[in-house]
């Protein structure tokens, strides 16, 4: 797969990626969500901000609002009758599974993009306690020691603005090797993040979290500086 041109491009009827170029070169960011159908405040994050038009001012912006869409049509973390896409990872592009055709497919994107952070956005029923494993709700999880720097920065201004202490935030070093995170870490190089808001929270306040863990991402990054 060569590198895709700016625009929309769909790997199926309900799966469109969205590609947007700078004028200003730099790094490229790829953030999805939707991998697993029941964790939706992700997908809603990425929908609102695709609506009001976010356009990177450095690089390339790579968005996938919904990674699985029957998952996420079912409210269900696989497909019915499917497989979980978050362990099909590299993929198979002659498999039968669906899934595996799938991660095949968008391992060859992040094979041809070579992005600088690749973001996934998750939730998590079980707010994070160390002492509870696995626990992941209000972390940003990554796979690959040492810590991202960005993440403790990323942590450092998610604190700064939250509003109780259910809402604060973590790093956890949680390593998956079959996550597709991890994966596409092995494979690329890039800092590879897994975003975790905590389901106990209202669904709006987490859509809301969700869109600032981005929006400091990629101000981080600089792909796209804050206002």
């Amino acid at each position: 797969m060569s590198r895709l041109s700016p625009g929309v491009h769909w790997f199926s009827p309900t799966l469109p990626i969205h590609v947007f170029d700078a004028a200003e070169p730099g790094p490229v960011a790829l953030i999805q969500a939707g991998i697993h159908g029941d964790e939706v405040a992700g997908v809603h994050a990425l929908q609102e901000l695709l609506e009001e038009q976010i356009r990177p001012a450095r690089g390339r912006l790579i968005v996938v609002p919904v990674m699985n869409p029957p998952a996420y049509r079912a409210r269900q973390r696989c497909a019915p009758g499917g497989l979980d896409l978050n362990r099909c990872f590299p993929g198979d592009a002659d498999a039968p599974e669906r899934e595996r055709r799938l991660a095949r497919r968008f391992m060859d994107l992040v094979l041809a993009e070579r992005p600088a952070l690749m973001a996934t956005l998750h939730e998590s029923h079980k707010r994070y306690h160390p002492d509870v494993k696995p626990s992941f709700g209000q972390t940003l999880v990554y796979g690959v020691e040492p810590m991202p720097a960005i993440i403790g920065r990323t942590i450092d201004r998610l604190n700064a603005r939250i509003a109780g202490e259910d809402e604060r935030w973590a790093p956890q070093y949680y390593p998956v090797a079959t996550s597709s995170t991890e994966v596409i870490v092995d494979a690329t190089g890039c800092v590879g993040i897994c975003v975790e808001t905590w389901m106990g929270l209202p669904e709006p306040r987490r859509i809301e979290l969700q869109r600032l863990v981005v929006e400091l991402l990629l101000d981080d990054l600089g792909v796209r500086p804050m206002a």
